[in-house]
């Protein structure tokens, strides 16, 4: 008479009653939660193919040492750990991963001429016995030489921001005559701002001094801290007539809102905005001084008068946020990613592989792929969609400092019916 087993996922050191289960422990995570999968029944032998690696007995253990020694060790390693950059480690990790991901090598699924090529004549057998092998070694230590998170991009902001505060407010609300406020500005459109006083396509010579040596990547955060403060209307004096300034601010409408609150990222608001600040601008697009052709259309009929009454009627106007979330930190981001990898890394669960100790450039490019499509996987192309590049190289250098644990699967037998 044939055993029938019945496969359940547990997390933690005590099954939540006597039954027939795999058991997973990750050793040494030391978590008292539990979470039970729905029940499989399993048949050895004849069960889902998938589960194949889980059964593997001592022969089929060495028949992977041997074939591992031959096949796969010039590239993961003598004992599954990488050394090879861009290659992963695969000691300690998850065998019925590892089975499937030869399996999707096999299909074409997973597309990578020299791991297609080395499963491509590897019957089932061979690499269920492969895979349980690796699962058994040792997993590799921490990278503790991999890079250092990236600063949370919303405080780098503010850090960076310090120097700009003197003149634009502390948190970007101008106080003074003819200096703009921050706030409430798309960071597409500040970063471009910024750009072009460093680059001179804007005239200013203490703007272009204080940029100067400021990157990309600084602008970005400066731009996504002031586009997350709260918006208000500048502290300054707005002379101008804003009656008139309102029949004229009609043209302006098309792009930059009806009362001046822009719905799109690349053009900015003007709700709220310093009065001379705003005045002057439109007399340097008129003047040539900023090259916009479209913005020099409009302007050109205005004189000072009209352009005065113009930014006293936006300078009235109540500001408001531009539509952009705070970024999630490092730390958020892998307590989600720990819902399906296990905390810290460490799956419990045969199918997801474990992050813990992984190579970091190998993360890295992973999740690009997913993110690409090059690499095939719903829920994780739905995640690599929303991480950035910072947020994708954090990841990475977390889940490479932490420790491995290995997880141990024991399939206990049903309880016969009955008794």
């Amino acid at each position: 008479m044939k055993t029938t087993y019945s496969v359940w996922r547990l997390i933690g050191r005590k099954a939540l009653k006597p039954a027939a289960a795999l058991l997973a422990l990750a050793v040494g995570v030391g978590t008292a939660a539990i979470a039970v999968a729905q029940i499989t029944p399993i048949t050895p032998g004849a069960g889902p193919a998938d589960f194949k690696p889980l059964f593997a007995k001592q022969q089929d253990l060495a028949d992977g040492k041997r074939l591992a020694e031959t096949t796969c060790s010039g590239c993961h390693g003598q004992n599954g750990i990488s050394t090879t950059e861009g290659v992963p480690h695969i000691a300690g990790q998850r065998s019925v991963y590892l089975y499937a991901e030869m399996k999707a090598y096999q299909s074409g699924m997973r597309r990578q001429t020299i791991m297609g090529n080395v499963v491509k004549y590897l019957n089932d057998a061979a690499l269920a016995d492969v895979a349980a092998y690796y699962a058994t070694l040792d997993p590799p230590p921490p990278d503790t030489s991999a890079a250092s998170l990236k600063p949370d991009p919303v405080e780098a902001g503010k850090a960076a921001a310090k120097a700009c505060g003197g003149c634009h407010g502390e948190t970007g609300v101008s106080k003074i005559a003819g200096i703009p406020s921050l706030v409430g500005l798309y960071p597409k459109y500040l970063v471009s701002a910024m750009q072009a006083y460093k680059s001179g396509r804007r005239k200013h010579n203490v703007m272009k001094a204080m940029v100067a040596n400021v990157s990309d990547e600084a602008f970005r955060n400066i731009a996504l801290f002031y586009a997350l403060q709260k918006p208000e209307r500048a502290q300054t004096p707005s002379p101008g007539d804003q009656s008139a300034g309102k029949a004229a601010a009609a043209a302006c409408a098309g792009c930059h809102g009806d009362t001046g609150v822009s719905g799109s990222p690349v053009n900015p608001s003007l709700a709220g905005q310093d009065a001379q600040y705003l005045a002057v601008a439109l007399a340097d697009y008129k003047n040539g001084n900023r090259t916009d052709d479209t913005m020099k259309g409009m302007v050109s009929g205005l004189d000072d008068t009209a352009r005065k009454n113009l930014a006293a009627f936006f300078a009235s106007q109540q500001p408001a946020a531009p539509k952009v979330r705070k970024p999630l930190t490092a730390a958020e981001w892998s307590q989600r990613c720990d819902r399906c990898h296990g905390l810290k890394g460490n799956s419990v669960d045969p199918h997801i592989p474990a992050l813990a100790s992984q190579r970091p450039e190998y993360i890295v490019k992973a999740l690009q792929e997913y993110r690409s499509r090059t690499r095939h996987n719903n829920e994780m192309a739905a995640m690599a969609d929303a991480l950035s590049a910072s947020d994708i190289d954090n990841l990475a250098a977390y889940y490479s400092r932490q420790k491995a644990r290995p997880a141990l699967y024991i399939v206990v037998p049903a309880a016969q019916p009955g008794k």
